[in-house]
């Protein structure tokens, strides 16, 4: 196919993934509110703009870091040393992670609403750190065999007690934070590198061995966010400088400086270079001096990185105008309803329609299907995923209505969880960790974000920072629990066929 090809293809599977929320949204508002949103121009063509540049962003992966990533991963299971094979997992987690656009737009929120308090860079780093080691110690288990659920339930306890001690304001955002990390840009990375393990290992099975890397991205943010909390409200004082309210001010600046202010837009685009930077110091880095081999072709190499940095670009830019005001004003108007009804009816639907549009985890249901060869369908596993994740969502709009605590509900679904864990079939076990970190996608978490803001902003005796976050937690705990459910029954029937 060619590059012209490639990107239509790319921009239609944008369109796609948008049209299961234009639907909803605009059901909501026409049908339930009988309203149009105010601004409704502008945020048409901020989600055009958030679809041309995934579009754009995606190209510029499959052309020019996704062959890249993919060889070293491939390089370094044949052949490479446990020192430099835990290195590069360690690297590659940490730069993805630097780039996450999910992540960008939770942080920036997180800092102006927090007052300055909660540092966006700061905050990014942290993940990225922790992301870096989960990915080193996975493969590392990978390495010496070990059952994954060993791993993971000791993290769940870790997360469970630390978050006695954490002050409030941080517990809904550390749980949230695990499940931004693992979208566009990380997911297919991660599980090239874990797949490539497990098969290139003898004793190690690709299905039970190969999966696991995206559930430890997802696990150790949580701890690593909670002890960065503790520290940033024992000691911080809020800053006088609030920088995320010039980043989230996006709209304002694409009206008036579009095509006035270059100097602005070279400013904007030289901050994406600075965040995208990292990925690419680790692949070539890894590619010249580790591996000694000369890309094949360095001159579609770079053009992917060029198309990498302007999408990244557009989608930040399309997002404040479009996906976050969309939440905002949706959030409002259900919370003036008297029925909450429709407001675990829109969090279901929501829920629901963009996780089954969801690419990441069309990537990861295909390659299931594959490896298990034929025992685990991928329409049927992508289902179960979203059944969990619009669960989760309902639950979680239900959590912010009543203004419980958000531990709670996060502890008894650990329970289950490991409790699921000890009866599911263990082929199951990884997959279904896994499926916790492929739900939350840059289009999925802006959105439920800016739900969760909303109802928290607008509800009486609720605060956004301590309230609002915590429904992208939600979404990425449930699917564990409805896919390890679908395995159990589905062997049950199995062995009663």
């Amino acid at each position: 196919m060619s590059n012209i090809g490639l990107f239509f293809k790319l921009l239609l599977n944008s369109f796609k993934d948008l049209l299961p929320i234009i639907i909803v949204i605009s059901f909501f508002q026409l049908v339930i509110l009988q309203s149009m949103p105010s601004g409704v121009t502008s945020i048409v063509i901020g989600l055009v703009i958030v679809a041309i540049g995934l579009a754009i962003f995606m190209q510029g992966l499959e052309i020019g870091i996704f062959p890249i990533g993919e060889s070293l991963a491939h390089e370094f299971a044949q052949k490479g040393s446990v020192f430099w094979l835990l290195l590069f997992a360690f690297l590659i987690g940490f730069s993805t992670t630097v780039a996450e656009p999910a992540l960008i737009a939770i942080a920036n929120k997180a800092s102006l609403i927090s007052q300055g308090r909660i540092d966006s860079e700061m905050l990014r780093i942290t993940v990225a750190l922790s992301v870096g080691f989960a990915i080193a110690l996975g493969s590392y288990r990978i390495i010496v065999g070990h059952p994954i659920h060993y791993y993971i339930i000791t993290g769940y306890i870790l997360t469970v007690v630390l978050t006695n001690f954490v002050p409030p304001e941080i517990v809904g955002l550390a749980y949230d934070s695990g499940g931004v990390t693992t979208s566009t840009v990380t997911v297919p990375l991660v599980a090239a590198l874990g797949i490539g393990l497990a098969s290139s290992i003898k004793g190690r099975n690709p299905v039970i061995d190969g999966f696991g890397l995206i559930a430890f991205a997802s696990l150790t943010p949580m701890i690593f966010v909670q002890l960065y909390g503790i520290s940033v409200y024992s000691f911080a004082e809020p800053s006088t400088i609030h920088k995320p309210i010039q980043a989230l001010a996006q709209t304002e600046i694409i009206k008036v400086d579009i095509f006035k202010n270059v100097k602005k837009i070279a400013y904007d685009l030289f901050l994406i270079v600075k965040d995208v930077m990292p990925i690419l110091v680790v692949i070539f880095f890894f590619q010249y001096i580790i591996i000694k081999k000369a890309l094949i072709n360095l001159k579609k190499t770079m053009i992917g990185i060029g198309f990498v940095i302007i999408g990244l670009y557009a989608f930040i830019v399309g997002l404040e105008m479009g996906l976050f005001p969309i939440g905002e004003s949706m959030a409002l108007s259900l919370t003036q309803q008297e029925n909450h009804f429709y407001i675990y009816l829109f969090g279901f639907m929501i829920g629901f329609s963009t996780t089954m549009a969801e690419p990441a985890l069309l990537a990861i249901a295909q390659k299931v299907e594959e490896i298990s060869s034929g025992q685990i369908k991928e329409r049927v596993l992508r289902i179960a995923v979203a059944i969990g994740v619009a669960t989760g969502i309902s639950l979680g709009t239900y959590r912010i209505i009543y203004g419980d605590p958000i531990h709670y509900y996060i502890m008894a679904g650990y329970i289950v969880v490991i409790v699921l864990t000890y009866f599911s079939p263990r082929y199951i076990v990884p997959i279904a960790y896994d499926s916790g970190g492929v739900t939350t996608s840059t289009v999925t978490v802006p959105l439920v974000a800016a739900l969760g803001l909303g109802l928290a902003t607008n509800i009486e005796n609720r605060s956004p920072l301590i309230d609002g976050f915590g429904l992208i937690a939600f979404a990425s705990l449930f699917p564990m629990i409805t896919v390890m459910l679908y395995a159990i029954i589905n062997e049950r029937t199995q062995q009663k066929e």
